[in-house]
């Protein structure tokens, strides 16, 4: 197989143990994530969970019609919050998804082979985590059906889009970033779905999934240019990491406005979003383990990894947390400083305390080794952190906004019902195609786990 190393080795130990639990032969590796897809039948769990995501898509598209009836007046925004929920769940979701084109790009750039258990379901929550974080700048235009005019195509009004806008540089980061995201994803598919293909006992399963892989049959050729393709798409994607969240910073931080207009967001959204994004693929991950009996592919040194890149995100975000507060105190401005007193011991006090305690106290007990490799304490940590994350952004967004610059402009936000219930819908979205994919697709990689097992157990694992 193309990507086998040159001189694999015989010694299981001395490979790094997160890469594959031992034991493993191709055929075993196929079978069992094959199965999942192809053989075993829905579980009880699966349905339910499937039933729960799908109310709570209903949920979301009742929302839609009576906002599109009624306008964006039914959530709580009002001068001088003019966004509220909406730009604070369209950031977090971006956010999340960063992880996936991370583990999938990125690590596979630095040939770091403990991606290879999770990055598929990783680089799916990218997808799902996009397609929800769009709805909501969408919706907020007040009239979504002309979603196109910041598109700069030809027409006969001659309306051009204001590029000095930084949501229309959104626009242009997210669509570049969903569009590279689902390509990557789809590449590193194509080999799996010939496998589907030929195991696949239904008639329709082998049309549907030989249709998806493009007449693959595992050439030499064939190997050669998805190599080639995966490894460009690979390198198209790692400067996305860094551009589309820093695009999206830009948001707030080329606004003159005290609390947004900092040099230090850029790079601390950054950071923060693969932090949200690393504490999804755990969420995600250590259930998905468990239920399916997955446990020799994605092993606890894997959810050692994850959690020590958790770790360290969470010391450059508590560093911008006290850089924000530093920098408001020497630049001398009485209207920063004013900011982060308010957001301190203002009506909003209790946001900022608690994202404090969820996102730099908490996780500090991922300094020992012990509270991580105890599997159900990392999940609440991971959890505790999507919280933590979404109140980082509702405070930014929030405090900076509900004082302005005179007191005869200030304000307060209180979402309504119908910010929760949208909110709850993507969540409800998310989850819905998560389930969908995790039936109909391999959540790992067949073809890259079978290289794992080529180094670990060597040619004999052919044999097997």
């Amino acid at each position: 197989m193309a990507g086998t190393p040159s001189h694999p080795s015989n010694d299981f130990a001395e490979l790094e143990p997160a890469v594959l639990a031992p034991g493993h032969t191709f055929a075993s590796v196929t079978d069992k994530i094959s199965a999942i897809v192809l053989t075993r039948p829905a579980s009880r769990g699966w349905w339910f969970g499937l039933v729960v995501s799908f109310s709570l898509v209903m949920v979301l598209l009742t929302t839609i019609t009576y906002l599109l009836v009624v306008g964006v007046g039914v959530w709580g925004i009002n001068i001088p919050i003019a966004w509220g929920f909406a730009i604070v769940n369209f950031v977090w979701w971006i956010g999340i998804g960063h992880a996936g084109t991370l583990i999938s790009a990125i690590l596979l750039l630095l040939h770091q082979e403990w991606r290879t258990s999770i990055n598929r379901f990783a680089e799916a929550m990218t997808l799902f985590a996009v397609a929800c974080a769009g709805v909501f700048p969408l919706l907020h235009m007040g009239r979504p059906w002309f979603f196109y005019w910041l598109l700069p195509y030809p027409n006969t009004m001659k309306l051009w889009p204001q590029f000095r806008s930084p949501l229309v540089w959104d626009c242009f980061a997210v669509s570049t970033y969903f569009t590279v995201s689902l390509l990557f994803w789809y590449v590193g598919l194509i080999p799996d779905m010939a496998t589907l293909r030929d195991n696949s006992r239904s008639r329709f399963g082998r049309i549907a999934y030989g249709f998806l892989a493009m007449g693959w049959r595992g050439s030499a050729r064939h190997w050669r240019r998805y190599e080639v393709a995966y490894l460009i798409m690979a390198g198209l994607a790692t400067p996305l990491v860094v551009s589309v969240h820093t695009v999206v910073s830009f948001d707030f931080c080329v606004a003159n406005m005290p609390g947004w207009h900092t040099t230090i967001f850029p790079p601390y959204f950054v950071a923060g979003a693969i932090y949200s994004g690393f504490a999804m693929v755990l969420v995600l991950a250590i259930p998905l383990r468990y239920f399916y009996g997955l446990k020799d592919f994605i092993t606890d040194q894997h959810l050692q990894n994850m959690a020590k890149v958790m770790l360290a995100t969470c010391m450059i975000v508590g560093y911008g947390y006290g850089l924000e507060a530093f920098m408001s105190w020497y630049s001398d401005n009485p209207y920063e400083e004013y900011v982060i007193h308010n957001r301190m011991t203002g009506a909003y006090a209790w946001s900022y305390w608690l994202l404090i305690l969820c996102n730099v106290a908490i996780p500090q007990i991922l300094w020992s080794k012990r509270a991580r490799s105890y599997v159900p304490l990392l999940f609440c940590v991971a959890l505790v952190v999507l919280v933590g994350m979404w109140l980082e952004r509702f405070v930014i967004v929030v405090t900076s906004l509900q004082r302005d610059f005179l007191p005869s402009s200030w304000g307060m936000y209180s979402p309504t019902f119908w910010d929760w219930s949208m909110f709850l819908g993507t969540i409800g979205l998310f989850f819905c195609l998560l389930f969908l994919f995790l039936r109909l697709l391999p959540a790992i990689s067949m073809s890259e786990m079978r290289e794992l097992v080529e180094e670990v157990e060597g040619p004999e694992a052919h044999a097997h």
